[in-house]
Parts: structure tokens; C-alpha cells; sequence
């Protein structure tokens, strides 16, 4: 698929990851590309910088009203980043109640469901066609520590491949990307080495470009792959052992 005059749409895309891939979609020669933010004056930066080819767009995946109102709005979009995310930092039994994984489930899962199913007749209008989602290395192992955040993940991994196989008559390929540990603000908590988001924004098109299934985007990421699979259970009880205090090894 190519970049280059498509039209992309990328939730929280007005920092972070989010901003990295909005900043390579403009790169890449994208015709426009949607910014969709809570505060939409938050991606004004974004909008200065790029020449009119930047629109900021009010959009909280939380809200329904806001996905559908971005719909009727863009109805040229080609690709869409499901890429907004939330991290609580509570894990499920100590967490004062289910508030929090609540929330973790409405931005990670039911968000990017929603702006699939908004956004899946506005791209089988086009030849060729993409959903990206911005998944987690704890979405390929639980991670404890994470709370609601890895399950969420995890559900949105199984979501991706669901609608890949819903969407592929459409010529609309559905791509989940595997992140490890991204120097943003939802990672500041995680110690030692990060990736910068321009890593996976660079990751993100490429797998667009070759229509790919899922991709590890970062050295994280691939390492946490390998070690589910050679070593399953040991890798379960080192993820526990995070409990007791040694560093999170994953997210983003």
C-alpha cells in the first residue's frame, strides 16, 4: 500500500507516539492527515508545522458522539491509527475498585472497536485500505504489574485479528503492532532503555506499506517474543516477580 496521498487519521496523535506518527505520515507524502485529540488546541503545534496538510479534530475514544461526529467529518480517510491509550498504573486486586480497568478497557479495546467499525465503510470506498492498532508487548504476555492495561491489550490483539478476517473482502488490511518500552509520558514509570516514538511511527508505515498481520516494532518487543517462546512458564514467573519490586519490562 502506498503512503503517499493517502489520507490517515491518528488518535492521540497530538503527543508521543501518536504526534511520531503523524510527523511520518506528512513525511511520507500523505495528502492530509487527521489529528484526533481531546483538546484539540493540544495538536495545534502539529497544525502550524505542516502547511494545511495537518487537521485537528476533536475526538475522545471514550465517547461515541466524538467518533461518530469524526466519521461524517472525514470521509476521506484511508488509514486509521488506533493509537490513543491508557495506562493506570493500578494492578487488579489492589486497585480500590474496577474504575480504573474500566477505563484501561474503554480506551484500548472499546476505542479502537468503535473507530473500526465507524470508520470500515469510509474505507472500502478505497482501493486499498488500512486499520493500525497500537498494541503492546503485554499484549503478547501478561504482565501483572500492568492491571487492566495488559488484558486490554490482549483483547485488542484478539479484536485485530477478528476484523482482519471481517475486513479483508474490503481490501482493508488490518495491522497490530507490538510495542516494548517508547520514551513517552505513559512509559516515564519503566527504567532503562526506550525507544523513541519516531522508532515505531517508522515501524507502523512500513508494516502498512507491506501489508503486514503484526509486527514487533522495537528490540523490546522482538526480545519479549523470543522469551515466550522459549520459555513460557519461566517467563510467566519472571513477569510476577515484578510484583516484588523489580522493574516492569514492558509497555509503551
Amino acid at each position: 500500500m502506498d503512503i503517499k496521498n493517502s489520507v490517515a487519521l491518528v488518535t492521540g496523535g497530538n503527543r508521543g507516539i501518536g504526534e511520531a506518527f503523524v510527523r511520518a505520515f506528512v513525511a511520507a507524502g500523505a495528502a492530509k492527515v487527521y489529528v484526533g485529540a481531546r483538546d484539540v488546541a493540544s495538536a495545534q503545534h502539529l497544525v502550524d508545522e505542516a502547511g494545511g496538510k495537518v487537521v485537528a479534530i476533536a475526538l475522545d475514544v471514550t465517547k461515541p458522539e466524538t467518533i461518530t461526529a469524526a466519521a461524517a467529518q472525514c470521509q476521506d480517510v484511508t488509514i486509521v491509527v488506533n493509537n490513543a491509550g491508557q495506562f493506570g498504573m493500578q494492578t487488579l486486586l489492589k486497585a480500590p475498585d474496577l474504575e480504573t480497568a474500566r477505563l484501561e478497557m474503554e480506551v484500548n479495546y472499546f476505542g479502537p472497536l468503535g473507530m473500526s467499525r465507524a470508520f470500515a465503510p469510509i474505507l472500502a470506498k478505497a482501493p486499498e485500505s488500512a486499520i493500525v492498532n497500537v498494541l503492546s508487548a503485554g499484549g503478547i504476555v501478561a504482565v501483572p504489574g500492568m492491571g487492566g492495561y495488559s488484558p486490554s491489550k490482549f483483547a485488542a490483539r484478539a479484536m485485530s485479528t477478528c476484523l482482519r478476517a471481517e475486513l479483508a473482502p474490503e481490501n482493508t488490511n488490518v495491522v497490530a503492532l507490538i510495542v516494548g518500552s517508547v520514551d513517552t509520558r505513559m512509559a516515564s514509570h519503566v527504567e532503562g532503555f526506550k525507544e523513541t516514538p519516531a522508532t515505531i511511527a517508522e515501524a507502523g508505515l512500513k508494516a502498512i506499506k507491506r501489508k503486514a498481520d503484526e509486527v514487533d516494532t522495537d528490540f523490546m518487543a522482538i526480545d519479549v517474543r523470543a522469551n515466550l517462546a522459549r520459555d513460557p512458564k519461566g517467563f510467566e514467573l519472571q513477569m510476577r516477580r515484578s510484583l516484588a519490586g523489580e522493574r516492569v519490562t514492558t509497555g509503551r
